[in-house]
């Protein structure tokens, strides 16, 4: 671990407007702030049509920032949900349930309160693994 009381991961780029890390590590815990699937029409990089697609994709990136905290989405002891419409909750938990098949983490749902085309995101606590995997 580094000389601070916590790890960050993904510190935001010069000139990038994303006020905060991607996640921190403290305490035996990796914290993954708030992420949507990742979006950039320029790079042919596009988040998925339906919530189901951005759910997928949204998870996808979330483990992947958990990986490189040695974790994974698989050692998530609480998520949070981000959604954009209501009328999407029953097709995102249908994806959402597909990505915890040895059991689903605490939850909670919540509507988003900032300006965004994305139709969910996901924040999440997750066990940290060895530091040496």
């Amino acid at each position: 671990m580094s000389a601070a009381p916590f790890d960050i991961f993904g510190h935001p780029a010069p000139g990038e407007r994303r006020p905060f890390s991607r996640a921190t590590r403290a305490g035996g815990l990796v914290f993954v702030s708030g992420h949507s699937a990742p979006h950039d029409p320029s790079r042919g990089i596009d988040r998925g049509a339906t919530a189901a697609e951005q759910t997928r994709n949204a998870l996808a990136m979330v483990d992947s920032i958990l990986r490189e905290a040695c974790s994974s989405l698989g050692r998530a002891v609480q998520v949070t949900m981000l959604i954009t419409d209501p009328a999407d909750y029953a097709e995102c938990n249908a994806e959402y349930v597909k990505h915890f098949p040895n059991g689903l983490p605490a939850r909670h749902t919540a509507r988003f309160g900032v300006p965004t085309e994305a139709k969910v995101a996901f924040a999440c606590i997750a066990l940290a693994g060895d530091q040496a995997q």
